[in-house]
Order: structure tokens, then C-alpha cells, then sequence
């Protein structure tokens, strides 16, 4: 049983169009995106290299990895045990480790004061793009 009679150009525009729509959709979604989890901070060890944006990481600039979020996603950080905030650019992949949400620069652990437990429970939110 048939419930469209459409013809073959007209379901290349149709599924076009819905495509479109869904990826638009899902971008607002993107935009708004929050969530609570474990973050890690990474530092000397890494410096020097080349993170997935291309650029070079430094440790003392306010900078984060997240697995999905673009690069250039601007992010407020809340650690949730003291309510401090610092706000981070996505220029980086990761964490790898399961569990966490989150891989933070050592200038932005050191904000938050996460440095010496080295892990915290946070809430994120993107609140812009570069």
C-alpha cells in the first residue's frame, strides 16, 4: 500500500528538506546543550602539541577537550562542590576515559581549584561560539 505517490524528484526534495529540518533541529539542541559530570584538567604533559582544532595547546589559556561539542564552542564549567565558573573554548577532543565529560586546561582547573583532587563533578553548558 502506497501513501505517497510522489514522484522520484519529489522525494529527493521532500527527504532534502527533512534532512535539513533535522539538522537544523538538532544545532538548536546543540546550542542549548547542558549536562553534569566528572571533568579532568590536562597540562604540561601536553604542551607544545597540536589539538584536533590545529592549534597549539598551551596549559595557561582557557581552553577544553570535548568529545563532541565544536571546536570553538564557548563553555560555562560549574564546579558543583564550591559553585565556581569559569568559562572555556572547545579547541580539543577528549577525554578518552570513560566517565568523564570534560578535559580541562590547567589554567582552568586552577579557577575552578580542582588542581589537587585532579577530578570534580561539574555542570556544563554551552553558552556561545567563537
Amino acid at each position: 500500500m502506497r501513501y505517497f505517490h510522489l514522484r522520484e524528484e519529489q522525494r529527493i526534495v521532500l527527504v532534502t528538506v527533512l534532512a535539513v529540518l533535522f539538522a537544523y533541529a538538532a544545532m538548536e539542541i546543540h546550542d542549548r546543550y547542558s549536562t553534569t559530570g566528572i571533568a579532568s584538567w590536562y597540562g604540561k604533559r601536553f604542551m607544545g602539541r597540536a589539538t584536533a582544532s590545529g592549534e597549539i595547546f598551551d596549559p595557561e589559556k582557557m581552553t577544553a577537550a570535548h568529545r563532541r561539542l565544536s571546536m570553538g564552542s564557548i563553555v560555562r564549567v560549574t564546579e558543583l562542590k564550591n559553585a565556581r565558573q569559569v568559562t572555556v573554548r572547545i579547541n580539543d577532543r577528549g577525554p578518552y576515559i570513560p566517565g568523564r565529560i570534560i578535559d580541562l586546561s590547567r589554567a582552568a582547573a586552577r579557577q575552578l581549584g580542582i588542581l589537587e583532587r585532579g577530578l570534580a563533578w561539574v555542570r556544563i553548558e554551552v553558552i556561545g561560539k567563537e
